[in-house]
């Protein structure tokens, strides 16, 4: 049975997070980032740029997935996890999720116009391992 803390552990593990929004057209899209900032509850925290094509379609749409993988010499891992993002622009959790080599990014800071918080929550996901898949719900 897949656990939050599972989860947790496999996402630390990671180096890249895929994350994917709806299009204007309903199609999805994906993208690679960075894993995320944070991690409490069913929620994980990403930074991002408030002018990127992606937040602009949460804005519209907040149907929203991350996947994670590791992929070994003989097994392959993924977890997809399905929920919303809301984009934060609350200047006290974008100092929360500051780095501080975010500064290259954001040339004016924590308070750069440029900068928000993309927070995922997930309501449920599934798990592929060993030619295997399992789906579960993440309770509360």
């Amino acid at each position: 049975m897949v656990t939050r803390e599972y989860i947790y552990e496999f996402i630390k593990k990671q180096k890249t997070a895929f994350i994917a929004s709806v299009d204007e057209d309903g199609f999805p899209n994906i993208k690679a980032m960075f894993t995320p900032r944070r991690m409490e509850g069913n929620c994980f925290y990403f930074s991002t740029n408030t002018s990127s094509m992606r937040t602009g379609q949460y804005m519209k749409n907040p149907k929203a997935s991350i996947y994670f993988y590791k992929r070994g010499r003989f097994v392959y891992e993924g977890i997809m996890l399905v929920g919303t993002m809301e984009v934060l622009q609350d200047e006290e959790i974008k100092k929360e999720i500051w780095q501080p080599g975010d500064r290259m990014y954001y040339k004016q800071g924590v308070n750069d116009p440029d900068y928000c918080v993309l927070k995922f929550t997930a309501v449920k996901g599934r798990r592929y391992c060993d030619l295997q898949s399992e789906s579960f719900v993440l309770e509360d």
